[in-house]
């Protein structure tokens, strides 16, 4: 039988405010445990939430970026569960009027084709705090460091037919927010996570199978695996004659597999009313309004831009667009070199391969725009040739120098373009090298231009490889054709 999959994701993105979403304490990550939890976040008697503007203005300011409907009302619940990490007992979120409604986020497939994913809607709502298993010799402690911080949950429809389809979904959220400021987006830490909900169906069937929901899938390449494990789970289930069980389930990457947590719960389980002690929250047309003029230019702008007014490819636009930081660097380094197309090359060639080999952002990139721009400013110029340029890269990499050109001065790699010196190599090598040259002049004519690489290594290897590579060749075939 043929099935098909069907996901839809939450993804749980940690906004970037200072506090918390109810209280004034730190959202700061790394303090020690408990440290940034207060009266509010506990939930102590007498004490009442307080509504962080900020955060209401990035969630607004998301919804405008995916082209949502911004409710004009939108009201706090109360999910109520009982776990050690939620000292209040309840979880303050948005059930049945969320602050962002229907939208649509478009993704790029494989083959290079786009397909829009809809967004049911987007929440406010505030973290738990984070229950601690190591070390504690068979107990459990518990840091509340994160209780309160505020997290807008991402709720797709089930659009999605594929792992890749649901990574490349995950990563132009990740963009998104990122692009926008209202979220760094560090997977590592925590700000952002999301719910995986898979199920499959025979082909051409029109009603859903029963899901399961991955919980706090933490990378865009966990997602894919725990996908994969999932779909191919839930298939030798059906076809053994079993059934699949709605449930909530763990994503465990060292052993790459999924296994159960506890039965799913819906949402009568929670008990949710509206939230008591807050108003509901009411956007007048002049304040979405204000926040949509405050957009930055965003993902799939930037790589249009790319495209019609730089001229890139639709695959390089799409890669130097794919993260703010990248975008930027980019975008600094042609203007440093003034040439957009050898800036993608460099950017995507040689800095990237030194960043993975080395395991760094490009936020952390040793060598910064100006340098690089700098570099390819002196490969145009022909003060260089490729292979210098190479050597003057990992100095600038090793910190060898504070431009291209005192690297360049410093390590005498200035390319020798004065045709006179070029001749002289020329003829010296012509003359070291009786035998190639005898080979050279019996050979047939369409075969010389394969022997001419003997005798151009050598003039390079004689000019400590800054004879200008374009001339050495031409002179090299015009004085050796004389000799023919």
């Amino acid at each position: 039988m043929q099935w098909e999959t069907v996901i839809g994701l939450e993804v749980h993105v940690q906004l970037a405010t200072r506090s918390k979403i109810f209280s004034g304490a730190s959202t700061a990550f790394g303090a020690e445990p408990n440290t940034q939890a207060c009266a509010v976040d506990l939930g102590m008697p007498g004490v009442l939430p307080v509504l962080n503007e900020a955060a209401v203005a990035m969630a607004v300011q998301f919804g405008l970026a995916i082209h949502a409907e911004i409710p004009e009302v939108s009201v706090f619940d109360r999910k109520n569960y009982f776990y050690p990490d939620l000292p209040k007992g309840y979880q303050t979120s948005q059930m049945y009027h969320p602050i962002v409604g229907p939208g649509e986020v478009e993704i790029t497939l494989d083959d290079g084709g786009t397909k829009r994913i809809r967004v049911h809607h987007a929440h406010l709502e505030e973290d738990a705090g984070k229950s601690l298993h190591e070390d504690f010799h068979g107990m459990t402690g518990i840091d509340l460091n994160r209780a309160g911080t505020p997290l807008l949950e991402i709720v797709s429809e089930p659009d999605m037919r594929s792992a890749k389809e649901a990574a490349a979904y995950l990563k132009a959220i990740h963009s998104i927010v990122t692009y926008l400021g209202i979220s760094d987006g560090n997977m590592a830490e925590g700000s952002m996570r999301c719910d995986v909900n898979v199920s499959v169906r025979p082909a051409g069937q029109a009603e859903f199978g029963t899901r399961a929901e991955i919980k706090n899938v933490n990378s865009f390449r966990f997602v894919e695996r725990a996908i994969a494990f999932e779909v191919e789970r839930q298939i030798e289930l059906l076809e053994d004659g079993g059934t699949v069980v709605q449930e909530t389930r763990l994503y465990d990457p060292e052993r790459d597999e999924t296994r159960s947590m506890r039965t799913k719960e819906e949402a009568n389980d929670y008990r949710y009313f509206p939230c008591p002690d807050l108003l509901p929250v009411v956007l007048d047309q002049a304040y979405v309004d204000h926040l949509r003029d405050r957009l930055p230019e965003l993902p799939d702008e930037k790589r249009a831009r790319f495209q019609d007014a730089l001229g890139l490819s639709a695959y390089d636009a799409g890669v130097l667009s794919a993260s703010r930081e990248m975008a930027e660097y980019f975008e600094a380094v042609k203007e440093a070199c003034g040439d957009a197309k050898q800036a993608a090359n460099w950017v995507q060639g040689e800095l990237s391969g030194a960043l993975n080999r080395e395991g760094l952002p490009i936020q952390d990139s040793p060598v910064s725009a100006a340098q690089l721009g700098g570099l390819i400013a002196r490969v145009m110029d022909d003060t260089i040739n490729g292979k210098a340029a190479k050597q003057v890269f990992q100095a600038l990499w090793n910190g060898q120098g504070q431009s291209a050109d005192e690297v360049i001065e410093a390590k005498g790699l200035k390319q020798v373009t004065d045709s006179g010196a070029i001749e002289a190599m020329i003829d010296q090598v012509i003359a070291d090298s009786p035998a190639q040259v005898a080979q050279y002049r019996d050979a047939e004519p369409d075969k010389r231009g394969k022997m001419i690489g003997y005798f151009v290594g050598q003039v390079m290897k004689a000019s400590r490889g800054t004879a200008n590579p374009q001339q050495v060749n031409a002179l090299l075939k015009e004085k050796l054709d004389a000799l023919c």
